[in-house]
């Protein structure tokens, strides 16, 4: 069997911006750094790309001449279960990310779902389906079917987006792919990730609901996390001991399932930690062709 996995960081890593270059030289610094995955970050914008076309294409040649796996972060002005003037401002800012995620050539459209506020969690599920659906119509209609959005599992219990409600909107809505951030689901199941067999269940849990392509080229965010009894505080590097979740079952598990997933870092050392966990993987598939 073959086993892969792709690297890379959320956001243009700190020492890049110190090299004051341009966004379409990230993907050759990256590979010169042996990563093969870029996290471009939407993450403060409004009703339109924040980013000009020939710049979000020169972004996409580069990702492509350097076999570079791009998604996008979307904007975190999502609400998608709150009043109705948040929800229609939503929708539009989703759509100006996926427009721009077309541009590059990104794959996939990160985003968080919203929170239940004074909702029951079934009903907030519902709003935020419903008005998915209506977000996959309008960027179908703009001609836009390569790019998929991305519900990410959310690390705090007030927030929409546990892993069952995540694979739910996936099972709902069409253009959709699961994105599991791992240290969520550990903050938000307060160190639900203690063991190998923990990672199993949830990856079995997937492929049982979504199929087996789902965890094959499963879109993951890792990084060790604090959290308190109301889940995620604050991300940590994975040389931090006192912190979890262990990265190293995570790769044994992405071997044992045989997948290809990209593992993007969010860790304070983003770039750094995504060339550590690239080690750990390389690490634990030698280990299994002794």
């Amino acid at each position: 069997m073959s086993h892969s996995a792709r690297f890379g960081p959320a956001g243009v890593p700190p020492i890049f911006r110190l090299m004051k270059i341009t966004v379409s030289d990230v993907p050759r610094l990256l590979r010169e750094e042996g990563l093969d995955a870029f996290e471009y970050e939407a993450v403060h914008w409004g009703k339109k790309p924040q980013i000009g076309k020939d710049e979000a294409e020169k972004l996409g040649a580069q990702t492509k001449q350097q076999d570079v796996w791009l998604s996008l972060h979307g904007s975190y002005f999502l609400n998608f279960s709150g009043a109705k003037t948040i929800v229609e401002d939503s929708k539009q800012r989703l759509i100006a990310c996926a427009t721009a995620a077309e541009w590059m050539g990104a794959h996939t459209v990160v985003f968080h779902p919203g929170v239940y506020g004074k909702r029951p969690p079934e009903v907030a599920l519902r709003m935020c389906s419903d008005a998915l659906q209506e977000v996959v119509q309008s960027i179908r209609d703009f001609g836009i079917v390569n790019v998929r959005l991305g519900p990410e599992t959310m690390g705090r219990m007030y927030q929409l987006g546990s892993l069952d409600e995540a694979i739910s909107l996936c099972e709902k809505v069409e253009q959709t792919q699961l994105v599991v951030d791992w240290s969520h689901l550990h903050a938000r199941g307060l160190g639900r990730l203690r063991t190998i067999d923990d990672y199993r269940k949830i990856v079995e849990r997937i492929e049982n609901r979504l199929g087996t392509e789902a965890i094959k080229n499963l879109h993951c965010h890792f990084s060790k996390i604090e959290y308190s009894d109301k889940g995620e505080r604050r991300h940590h590097t994975l040389e931090e001991p006192r912190y979890g979740p262990d990265f190293r079952l995570l790769a044994k598990v992405i071997i044992e399932f045989n997948m290809n997933p990209i593992v993007i870092s969010e860790s304070p050392v983003i770039d750094l930690d995504a060339i550590r966990m690239r080690d750990i993987f390389k690490e634990e598939l030698e280990k299994t062709q002794v």
